[in-house]
């Protein structure tokens, strides 16, 4: 029998019992989507991760020195010990980077972790859970911000200690609907601060507002809230190629200015949003080694049923195969029909899995803001599994059926 005949024959049985073949197939439907659709949402997680929060964080083309490094989850007690006696990045460090980058778009210090936040009040109004951060100026051009009413914080408002606030879009609205902002008086943190600018809107982000916080000098901060352990300063450099040859340079700056000796180790840490991406991809990771034992019991479970229902066709087809051995058919010939229909079944389960794992994940991506994203390798993967299932659980149903005997399989009823 030619191997075209043998899948013909096995599409044939397969339409012949449609609605056997839909059950035969539902384990390997439901594996073989879930593994799609979830490598899909996690792939799609770590694009919006890069694209959108390590980004809106950090900063486009830019780059920062801090005090502890992003990827805390990689420190043992021991190193995060070492990570405590560091010194604090201070204004002397911003110097130093600033003179080191003559050629950056914008170099500026902030507030670090954890940030506080407070209530907005005014005439009544309040805003609470409000982001506080203490800033000079360049960090509106690290950041991307830009003011759509007033101005945005100066170098004098730094200098003299001014009570001053640029509002996001999100706190502005809320606070004063549709009264101008500008020059109006509020109380953050319990303070008066006269609100000079007010910044577009940067949107939400896994249902987290980009737009509650406010700026105020970073002199202004300390005052308030005192010398934080976890100052950062960020550079932004003119386009992407220039940021790791500007981490190379920031990093010998740092260590001539804090006196470090060619075999000591840094005392600060630089990095960029792919610190951030890289963290947040060794947590999805854990996802990554759980999923193979899921999709494997679910196609095992498949495998086992289509087994079974492939035995249980031998059984009812038995006077069907004693006739065609009769008139010559070969053993061979009668493995090769039954195992082709077990490839076809499990064939046919693992492309059905793959549009709806693909339709899932398009469902996913037009009711969140999750951007699921198929991979080229689950889709392989997955023809690849249900095509494996149907070759490993089909082998000793179409062996039994070629062993047996036609003069005892043509008197089955």
């Amino acid at each position: 029998m030619r191997r075209t005949d043998a899948a013909a024959l096995a599409l044939d049985q397969i339409r012949a019992n449609p609605l056997r073949s839909a059950f035969t197939l539902l384990g390997i439907v439901v594996s073989v989507a879930f593994l799609v659709a979830v490598v899909a949402i996690i792939q799609g997680m770590n694009a919006y991760v890069k694209e959108n929060i390590a980004d809106a964080m950090i900063g486009n083309n830019t780059f920062q020195v801090r005090r502890t490094p992003i990827s805390v989850g990689n420190i043992t007690d021991d190193d995060w010990a070492v990570i405590q006696r560091r010194p604090r990045i201070t204004t002397r460090d911003v110097d130093v980077v600033a003179a080191a980058f003559p050629d950056a778009d914008a170099i500026s210090m902030q507030s670090g972790w954890p940030t506080p936040t407070t209530d907005a009040v005014w005439r009544g109004r309040t805003v609470g859970d409000v982001l506080m951060f203490g800033i000079t100026p360049p960090y509106q051009i690290v950041q991307g911000y830009t003011v759509t009413k007033g101005r945005a914080l100066s170098d004098v408002d730094v200098v003299q200690r001014m009570p001053v606030a640029v509002l996001g879009a999100e706190v502005a609205e809320k606070l004063f609907g549709d009264v101008d902002p500008i020059g109006q008086e509020i109380r953050l943190a319990g303070e008066p601060v006269t609100v000079v600018g007010v910044n577009a809107a940067k949107g939400r982000v896994l249902g987290q507002s980009f737009d509650g916080y406010a700026l105020i000098p970073f002199t202004r901060f300390e005052m308030r809230y005192g010398r934080r352990l976890t100052t950062t300063v960020s550079v932004r450099m003119r386009d992407a190629t220039a940021v790791t040859a500007g981490m190379a340079r920031a990093e010998e700056a740092m260590r001539l200015a804090h006196g470090l000796r060619p075999g000591d180790a840094n005392d600060f840490s630089i990095e960029t949003s792919d610190a951030l991406v890289a963290f947040w991809k060794r947590l999805t990771r854990i996802l990554f080694l759980v999923l193979p034992a899921v999709v494997a019991i679910g196609i095992v479970v498949g495998g086992i049923v289509i087994m079974n229902i492939m035995l249980m066709a031998v059984n009812e087809r038995t006077r069907e195969i004693g006739i065609r051995k009769a008139v010559g058919a070969r053993a061979r010939d009668i493995e090769m029909q039954f195992l082709f229909e077990t490839i076809a079944l499990a064939t046919l389960g693992g492309l059905i899995g793959v549009l709806g794992g693909w339709a899932f994940a398009g469902l996913v991506s037009a009711v969140s803001p999750l951007p699921a994203r198929i991979s080229a390798w689950a889709v392989v993967l997955a023809l690849a599994l249900g095509a494996g299932v149907g070759v490993l659980f089909g082998v000793y149903p179409a062996r039994r059926a070629a062993r047996l005997d036609p003069i005892t399989a043509m008197r089955a009823e």
